[in-house]
């Protein structure tokens, strides 16, 4: 779920209503990706969050009092104090079909604008003074994006002008057919049609045109009926254009699903609220940091620990067989005491007692007397070779097992350092894939995606990648590592894949030190003041065969001793 053009206009219209003419107060570094303005606007106090977080940006009115939650504060964070602390809002702007929003700000030294750019993967908070970038949360310099860069002392640039996109206000019938005419594809569905063709559809809304006009949301586009879906979308198109927003959210078991500024019919439990930012408050809680999710990990938590249990008392009843052979050995010996006393055995009878080794108690044997003693001894020796047929596949039990352990404990891990609904919803459907999730099937969060690997890039110009989870991580090592790239992984405890990207060039020992510093912060061990990282190249890497999403082996390791550092800490463009 994200922020669509339609939802930043709903917010510009509310902030020119609530906060234009209002004195920001106060400035506050909320968590390393995320601001908080205390804003002083008609004769009430208000606080402003604005979040560059990669997977779910954001910006919208709360409820509660913002608190700092950082001990040191960022660089923007400190340029807006001395910008735009004491000054007054003037202005709120978007430009059009863009998610972005811009405060002009008259500020103790003139006039500044305040951008956020709450686009996922690309998000972005910049104080811009002339035209000029003064500093951004997140710098991008030309090894990212040639087009765009977003540093000190450049020029801001918008986003590249949308081509071959349409005004879904000025949508004719004509229009419509002409979007599917050329399709195709007949894999391609109407949804993502609308999504990929018409300005400021996203593939939630492309989803509510299509439920509105009485269509499958799965219909293939070159099944589309183009006036039919058009006549579906008059009713929120029509408000939409007019600016008439109709804040909602749509609540489930799971909580709050997704957020909309049009009625949504295609999800069940929509109602309306007041404002655009209640509703985006609702979605996401109230921004303290990694602690505002607690609450929705502790079912999760409680199912891992459920299939921990489990499996542990499977792998000790497992490993338990690998060393005690007693009751096998018994099985061996009734047969052959069968066939010793066979001639003494009487018709009917039902029990034989007699001494296998002379330094132990005799055995009691069971005896079926429907059977011939001969047809006996051979149960117990049919038994006998069944029994060390298992014992023969327990190995192989034994390591899918410890593999299955450690894959949840790096669901665990997963789940610990989980700071957005997104990477959450990953280990419930990860727990549910796997067949671990008791009661009703947990649904992915509506419009969530999949969250992407975070990128860094060094000041060298040397590409960082880090995966975050356990589907991360297979992405991470075998989809954007090479053979020669360096990987890192903090050692013997569940955390990320790291790779360094070799370019060509040498890859400096300070880069594999920050690489490893965020290795060990992404793991189970991030609160530990020192931590032991393994290094090596990616081919070097293999998959677990059977085993979880990211489980890998590797050799030629060699090991560091860091910091944990989160990859703010360091200077990346």
């Amino acid at each position: 779920m994200y922020l669509d053009v339609f939802t930043v206009s709903a917010l510009v219209d509310e902030f020119l209503d609530t906060l234009v003419g209002g004195r920001i107060q106060d400035v506050l570094d909320v968590d390393e990706t995320g601001i908080g303005l205390e804003i002083y606007a008609n004769h009430r106090r208000r606080y402003l969050y604005l979040s560059a977080d990669p997977l779910s940006p954001r910006l919208h009115l709360v409820s509660d009092k913002l608190r700092r939650g950082l001990t040191k504060p960022t660089q923007v964070g400190l340029l807006l104090r001395r910008y735009a602390e004491g000054g007054g809002i003037t202005h709120v702007s978007q430009p059009p079909w863009e998610r972005i929003l811009q405060f002009d700000i008259e500020g103790p030294e003139g006039e500044i604008a305040l951008i956020v750019e709450p686009m996922e993967r690309r998000s972005n908070i910049l104080l811009v003074r002339e035209g000029v970038i003064v500093d951004c949360m997140r710098r991008v310099g030309p090894e990212e994006n040639r087009y765009r860069l977003s540093l000190p002392a450049h020029k801001y640039v918008l986003p590249p002008p949308q081509t071959g996109k349409l005004d879904p206000f000025k949508l004719t019938s004509e229009d419509m057919i002409g979007l599917f005419d050329q399709i195709e594809d007949p894999k391609r569905k109407t949804r993502q049609v609308l999504a990929s063709r018409l300005l400021g559809v996203s593939p939630l809304l492309a989803k509510e045109f299509l439920f509105r006009a009485g269509l499958d949301e799965n219909q293939k586009a070159i099944d589309a009926e183009p006036e039919r879906l058009l006549a579906g979308m008059q009713a929120i198109i029509v408000p939409l254009a007019r600016r008439n927003w109709q804040p909602g959210i749509a609540e489930g078991d799971e909580g709050v699903a997704a957020f909309t500024v049009y009625p949504l019919e295609s999800i069940a439990g929509w109602r309306q609220v007041d404002t655009v930012s209640e509703a985006l408050e609702a979605f996401y809680s109230t921004p303290v940091g990694e602690d505002a999710y607690n609450a929705a990990k502790v079912p999760v938590q409680a199912m891992l620990d459920d299939a921990q249990g489990k499996l542990r008392a499977k792998l000790a009843s497992l490993e338990r067989s690998l060393t005690d052979d007693a009751e096998r050995e018994v099985l061996k010996q009734s047969g052959e005491l069968i066939l010793a006393y066979q001639y003494a055995i009487q018709s009917g009878q039902t029990q034989l007692k007699a001494q296998y080794d002379p330094d132990k108690p005799e055995l009691v044997i069971s005896l079926n007397p429907a059977q011939t003693p001969l047809e006996n001894a051979q149960a117990y020796f049919t038994r006998y070779d069944k029994a060390k047929r298992a014992l023969a596949d327990v190995p192989r039990l034994v390591e899918e097992t410890r593999n299955e352990l450690a894959f949840l404990a790096q669901l665990t891990a997963d789940l610990t350092m989980a700071a957005n609904w997104p990477d959450i919803d990953e280990v419930r459907q990860a727990l549910q894939s796997k067949g671990y999730w008791r009661g009703k099937a947990a649904k992915r969060i509506a419009g969530s995606g999949q969250s992407a690997p975070l990128k860094c890039v060094t000041k060298d110009g040397f590409v960082i990648w880090v995966g975050r989870n356990s589907r991360q991580n297979e992405q991470v090592t075998f989809g954007k590592g090479g053979g020669l790239d360096v990987w890192l992984h903090a050692h013997d405890v569940p955390g990320s894949h790291v790779i360094v990207k070799f370019d060509g060039r040498p890859i400096p020992e300070l880069v594999v030190e920050q690489a490893a510093a965020i290795a060990a912060y992404y793991s189970t061990s991030r609160d530990e003041g020192k931590v032991l990282v393994d290094v090596t190249e990616c081919r070097y890497v293999k998959k677990i065969k059977g085993a979880g999403p990211g489980m890998v082996t590797y050799r030629n390791e060699t090991t560091r001793t860091v910091r944990p550092q989160r990859e703010t800490e360091f200077d990346t463009p």
